[in-house]
């Protein structure tokens, strides 16, 4: 079973930062708490630029990356969030050597 490893790179409209900010936190706890595959959720955001956030998120398999984009949470925060975002990018990554990364059990 190979880690699923996502990296989002959001631009935030300005008008909506500390909305936006509330919102994707509360989604990165409930993941965290409720979702028995999702290892890590790291809400980052550039010290330069407050309207660049990152998340890093890790799941145990595809699996596990799936039910969270089809959790009721999920579904919540995408919704409203849509109206506030400018732009974002996602990336699949892969750990490079598994005994590196965090170890699933």
């Amino acid at each position: 079973m190979s880690p699923k490893v996502i990296l989002v790179q959001i631009t935030v409209k300005p008008d909506y930062l500390e909305q936006f900010d509330e919102l994707i936190l509360t989604n990165a706890r409930i993941s965290l708490s409720d979702e028995t595959g999702c290892r890590r959720f790291d809400v980052l955001v550039a010290p330069d630029d407050r309207r660049r956030i990152v998340l890093y998120e890790i799941y145990d398999d595809a699996k596990a990356f799936e039910a969270h984009l089809n959790s009721p949470h999920y579904r919540d925060f995408a919704a409203v969030a849509r109206e506030m975002v400018e732009a974002s990018a996602l990336m699949n990554l892969e750990f490079l050597l598994s005994d590196l990364g965090i170890r699933i059990q």
